[in-house]
């Protein structure tokens, strides 16, 4: 085979494995091909060659996933204008709005910063005894800092009553003066769903789902959803809980299945920002982001 040729086969071959096709081309150069299989075979061989080089997915039918089929549910947290009028199913999707609907209709977007709690320490028996440790106070500084820094306008700082989110709270709420700081149980960190895939470390029993569960999604129906009619601006919340609170109220605003929430890791003192849109529309800008921490300041304990 000639060079020219030789080359052709190796690049003609998109997405081929090279190494097997200059096999290919060294075997027919020295003649093992079409001197001792017989030109016909040769030919047979090398479009072998050809094929098994080629890679599984290069078939046009199998180019892009498939879509799964289900449509995104704009009616997700029940507050859908064009759903409901005065508590009463809309009679026809043609309709002309009135201005009663057309007042009903949201027009702020609602930012959710979700901010996981400092380190905290493990070998406390009770809640008042896991608290921070000096490394867990140095995070919530930085996290206080990093908010103060982006320069929003915050209209609420919400935490968890648990003590490790409570005290990242008011670290964090320092640098925020005039931000209105509320506590709330059902923040508290807890089972939300039974993961898939299962794990071996951690195996709640079936009541703790059943009761953290019931509550985790009580929570994010409180917090999670789109902004009132009478809201006017935009607005900025920041909620201090824990890891499986986030993940879960991630996957929920996403409509990912539920399920998958232990699929995702967060830092200490990270950042998730969740973004909902008048229409219900939910957007996820940014998660578990924890860069503006040196790396020797880093957890996820």
């Amino acid at each position: 085979m000639s060079y020219r040729k030789t080359l052709k086969l190796l690049f003609g071959v998109a997405g081929g494995s090279a190494v097997l096709v200059f096999a290919a081309a060294a075997a027919d150069s020295h003649g093992y091909l079409g001197e001792q299989r017989g030109d016909a075979a040769s030919r047979w061989w090398r479009l072998t060659v050809l094929r098994a080089a080629q890679p599984a997915w290069s078939s046009a039918s199998s180019h892009t996933p498939a879509p799964s089929g289900h449509a995104w549910d704009f009616n997700w947290d029940k507050r859908d204008p064009s759903a409901l009028t005065n508590g009463k199913k809309k009679e026809s999707a043609t309709e002309d709005p009135g201005p009663e609907q057309d007042n009903s209709k949201p027009k702020a977007t609602r930012n959710i910063l979700l901010i996981r709690h400092s380190q905290y320490n493990l070998s406390g028996n009770s809640d008042k005894e896991r608290i921070l440790t000096p490394l867990g106070r140095e995070q919530a500084e930085l996290t206080g800092q990093r908010l103060a820094a982006l320069g929003l306008k915050y209209d609420v700082l919400i935490h968890s009553s648990m003590a490790r989110a409570t005290e990242t709270a008011n670290i964090i709420s320092k640098h925020l003066p005039g931000v209105e700081l509320l506590s709330c149980d059902l923040l508290r960190e807890g089972a939300p769903i039974e993961p898939v895939p299962p794990v071996t470390h951690w195996k709640p029993d079936a009541v703790q789902y059943h009761e953290d569960g019931a509550r985790i999604e009580a929570a994010f129906r409180r917090y999670i959803h789109r902004a009132d009619a009478k809201q006017k601006e935009d607005s900025y919340e920041i909620i201090v809980c824990h890891a499986n609170v986030i993940r879960y109220f991630v996957c929920r605003a996403l409509q990912f299945p539920p399920e998958g929430w232990l699929r995702m890791g967060l830092n200490n003192g990270s950042i998730t920002w969740l973004t909902i849109r008048p229409s219900g529309r939910v957007a996820l800008r940014t998660l578990g982001d924890a860069g503006f921490m040196p790396p020797d300041k880093l957890t996820r304990t």
